[in-house]
């Protein structure tokens, strides 16, 4: 993952055309692009970015922010009293006690700035461990 601007790119590799492309996630537009090594896949996700953004002025129309850091969820309501409780014998706001179990939740989870997960990676090693119990 790269990010720039407060929005992140996804990136993957095509072995057959030798390229890297990638997409800006997180919005409604499509956002592109690509490159045959690291240094311009850099230029290349900063420079489509930096195009919405002025395609977007030039149109005058408000570019897609990636997150606005809020969201709604839905949960049974014991849930939410338990939560409230938890909040408030931590001495927190419930929006302040979510977004710090989110924050562990996520750092458990092992995502950082890289975009991969401890998670995914740990059950790559599980699959190649059995395979290679299963050669023996």
């Amino acid at each position: 993952m790269m990010q720039y601007k407060g929005y992140v790119g996804k990136v993957e590799f095509d072995d057959g055309a030798g390229i890297f492309h990638g997409e800006v996630v997180g919005t409604r537009d499509v956002i592109t692009f690509q490159a045959d090594n690291v240094e311009e896949l850099r230029k290349a996700f900063r420079d489509s970015v930096d195009d919405y953004l002025a395609f977007c002025a030039e149109r005058g129309e408000k570019p897609n922010k990636p997150f606005s850091g809020r969201f709604a969820t839905r949960i049974a309501p014991d849930l939410h009293r338990k939560a409230n409780l938890a909040a408030s014998e931590a001495g927190k706001s419930l929006n302040a006690w979510v977004s710090e179990q989110l924050e562990s939740a996520v750092a458990r989870a092992g995502i950082g700035n890289t975009g991969t997960t401890a998670r995914k990676a740990k059950g790559r090693r599980r699959r190649t461990a059995k395979r290679e119990s299963a050669r023996q």
